[in-house]
């Protein structure tokens, strides 16, 4: 029995990027008329809808570049701003680290905006927070007013990185939902590329001129932003939060399959809205998170875990001090320091593509438990290289193939999991009542865990050295392995207003204990499975 699913149909990566997929939503397959055999068939317009969905994806997640790129190109400007305005080596932990304690004052401002402007605005508000910073570090005549910008461009970002999965996890169809809410992982890896790329392009400038072409060239990207703002529609769930249903509905319809799966997105988002009416906004939220009930506990311990476990297995200290874990491997020169760097982000990049393939088809967990898993060995085996290293039991040669195969499969690793599905999981997991909030509490201890890798990495390299930091590193992330095969659950394929059920809560239908799946959401993986058999 044969079966024709559209290339726009769901379980795996969309359509619209030219691969045929496997699977189909239950309200894409309609009866297929008597003379095609008896099989199944997709509506018409699926793929055109998720090309849209996925376009709008894109748009809001170019704020991410902006975090990439200053990541990335910081690593690089140390070297060049050390010897321009001759900071001390506490000055340079600071101006590296205070990014992630200076971004989680705007991811918490984050949430208050976007439920009082919009999502749309909030992100447009971001790019310009950033462009008044990247503008005065790029001028910056002293350490003082560096460090001034880089506050700025830190609130900036902040807001930005909180608000894009929001936003994206907000329109997407449940079926599609972890691969474009993975699309800001990617965007930052792409961004952390572009600055190291920078780094080795005009590291032949003048020492007083280099570093700050690099800084200011992150002004670039976040211009696109403004022609951005006059495409992306508004979040429908933000517009039924606003009481105007009438334009979420408009909204829905562009980024649903079909009027009748528009009508049902909106009834459930109207059904949660009312839910959040009655417990109240704002600071009830708020009070309700510092006070959860053991449904939002665990929802708490799953997002807030995944987001502490993403940097302080050590991310950021290999991305923004990769140049000194190479040099203390023994690579000398700057050129070949940068150029080692650069493959760094270019691996990054590659593995969240695929991600991003994988995370709607294979799930959640099983990516989570090979990201932590892979992350702990490369962690291990890094440590143990660089310690027999200085023991002077390992060449100097492997030395160097090592450092550089286990940081590149460490970022691969990372890449693969822990980066991307961290931010799938945070939009997703919280009923919409407190999702704003939750998901900037989220990212403001994101930001406080990258704070304090960053801006303490060479004081403990200086104690322990570098081999002890990345052995600790090493035993934080196998608590990780452990941490994602107790308390995160598998979320792909369920609607937001379902996955309320897999934390022992009701979901919107009032209903469902610890574990369970909805009525509604087994038939539909059933159907999958049916049209799945069909067609092999």
């Amino acid at each position: 029995m044969g079966a024709e699913v559209a290339a726009g149909g769901g379980g795996s990566l969309p359509g619209f990027l030219g691969r045929k997929n496997r699977y189909a939503r239950v309200d894409d397959v309609l009866p297929q008329e008597p003379e095609d055999g008896g099989g199944v068939r997709v509506r018409a317009g699926a793929g055109s809808c998720r090309r849209y969905v996925f376009a709008c994806s894109v748009f809001a997640s170019l704020n991410h570049v902006l975090l990439g790129y200053d990541v990335g190109v910081m690593s690089g400007c140390i070297i060049f701003i050390q010897k321009d305005l001759h900071i001390t080596e506490v000055q340079q932990e600071v101006l590296v680290g205070c990014l992630g304690f200076i971004s989680l004052l705007g991811s918490l401002a984050a949430g208050r905006t976007s439920d009082a402007i919009g999502r749309r605005w909030t992100i447009g508000l971001a790019a310009a927070v950033f462009q008044g910073g990247a503008a005065i570090m790029a001028l910056a005549p002293s350490f003082a007013l560096l460090m001034a910008g880089r506050l700025l461009a830190g609130i900036g970002i902040g807001i930005g990185i909180m608000v894009a999965p929001v936003y994206i996890s907000e329109i997407s169809p449940e079926t599609l939902r972890g691969s474009l809410a993975s699309l800001p992982e990617i965007f930052i890896s792409f961004g952390i590329l572009i600055g190291y790329v920078s780094n080795l392009a005009f590291a032949g400038l003048p020492d007083n001129i280099n570093w700050r072409v690099m800084l200011g060239a992150g002004i670039l990207p976040s211009i696109s932003i403004a022609c951005v703002l006059l495409v992306i529609p508004e979040s429908p769930r933000w517009l039924v939060m606003q009481g105007r249903a009438g334009d979420a509905r408009a909204v829905l319809v562009k980024v649903s399959d079909s009027e009748e799966e528009a009508e049902e997105r909106l009834a459930e988002i109207e059904e949660a809205a009312r839910a959040s009416t009655a417990s109240g906004n704002g600071k009830e939220a708020w009070r309700e998170l510092l006070r959860p009930s053991p449904v939002i506990r665990r929802m708490l311990v799953t997002g807030l875990g995944v987001q502490f476990f993403q940097q302080a297995t050590g991310i950021d200290a290999l991305v923004y001090y990769s140049p000194t874990i190479f040099r203390d491997s023994g690579i000398t020169t700057e050129s070949q320091l940068l150029g080692a760097t650069v493959a760094v982000g270019v691996v990054k990049t590659a593995f969240i593509v695929i991600a991003i393939v994988l995370v709607d088809r294979v799930g959640r967990k099983p990516l989570l438990y090979v990201s932590t898993a892979g992350m702990t060995a490369c962690l291990a085996l890094l440590a143990a290289s660089l310690s027999l290293l200085k023991s002077g039991a390992l060449p100097g040669g492997v030395a160097v193939g090592l450092a550089i195969l286990t940081v590149c499969g460490f970022v691969a690793f990372f890449s693969v999991g822990m980066g991307p599905i961290n931010m799938v999981l945070s939009s997703e997991i919280y009923p919409l009542r407190l999702r704003a909030q939750a998901v900037a509490a989220g990212f403001a201890l994101n930001r406080m865990a990258s704070g304090a890798v960053a801006m303490s990495f060479l004081s403990i390299c200086r104690a322990v050295t570098v081999a002890g930091a990345f052995a600790a590193f090493a035993a934080i992330s196998a608590l990780s392995v452990a941490f994602v095969h107790l308390c995160v659950p598998e979320t792909s394929g369920k609607t937001l207003e379902e996955i309320e059920s897999l934390f022992g809560g009701g979901g919107v239908h009032g209903h469902g204990g610890p574990g369970e799946v909805e009525l509604g959401d087994a038939e539909r993986l059933e159907h999958k499975r049916l049209v799945s058999h069909a067609t092999s």
